[in-house]
């Protein structure tokens, strides 16, 4: 494992952050907290409880998880479109660094940068009502795996993206329509039946509902199904990209 080369990756991606402060960590924080602002005031003032949980402090959960999605996504595929748009891809190519270490080096930068911006918000989200975290470890953990995953699925969009239209193309039709409608601001329960058998398939529901049990112990599905589905999907991921870096598809031109 060639470490230097993954660190040189990983720093260099990092430091893109620190160049960019204000746009990779306080403009989403300011716009999470828009969100928690607006639909506590509005919508808090008429829900008062879900489940026991104060409606504020319910909908913590969903908007981390929307953050982590969206954010993860968006600094992977940057981080290796970046270069492909620059030619630069070719040189990391090049030299004698293994698929498996650039991976490492752009999905851990990605994951890194949510991680931090999920605790961020969360912090920030304590100032404005009480939080409690019944499962800290898992919790952690939760964060830390979909991060992992959706910086893999942005690691993905990057190679397969031609320009910066297709760059921006799922996240913005696909990810963040999936998470509003995923359970973010309620619980599916309150839904009539049919459209609680139309939100399970719909894979956010899945991660959105085990992040918040592991806050206030509730959920729409199991746990374990929610953990199940979230490690299928980062095995899609990681046989994607390794069929991407076996077939040579979209790089090697």
């Amino acid at each position: 494992m060639n470490v230097r080369a993954i660190r040189s990756i990983y720093v260099f991606e990092m430091a893109r952050t620190a160049r960019t402060l204000f746009q990779s960590i306080v403009s989403p924080v300011v716009s999470t907290s828009l969100y928690f602002i607006v639909f506590g005031a509005a919508i808090g003032t008429r829900i008062q409880e879900i489940e026991g949980v104060n409606y504020g402090a319910f909908i913590v959960p969903g908007l981390i998880m929307l953050m982590i999605l969206t954010q993860s996504t968006a600094n992977a595929s940057f981080g290796i479109y970046f270069p492909k748009f620059t030619g630069t891809i070719f040189e990391i190519l090049s030299a004698p660094v293994s698929f498996v270490e650039i991976v490492i080096g752009y999905v851990g930068a990605a994951a890194t940068k949510s991680i931090i911006l999920g605790l961020i918000i969360l912090a920030t989200a304590g100032l404005f009502v009480p939080l409690r975290i019944d499962h800290p470890v898992f919790m952690l953990g939760f964060l830390v795996l979909t991060a992992v995953t959706f910086s893999l699925l942005g690691f993905i969009i990057g190679i397969w993206a031609d320009g910066f239209e297709q760059l921006q193309l799922i996240p913005l039709l696909v990810i963040t329509p999936l998470t509003f409608l995923g359970g973010t601001f309620y619980s599916i329960d309150v839904l009539p039946p049919f459209w609680q058998t139309i939100a399970l398939f719909n894979p956010i529901v899945y991660l959105v509902s085990g992040f918040r049990w592991s806050f206030y112990s509730i959920a729409d599905v199991s746990v374990g199904v929610s953990l199940a589905m979230t490690f299928v999907f980062l095995a899609l991921c990681i046989v994607t990209v390794w069929w991407i870096f076996k077939t040579g598809y979209r790089l090697k031109r």
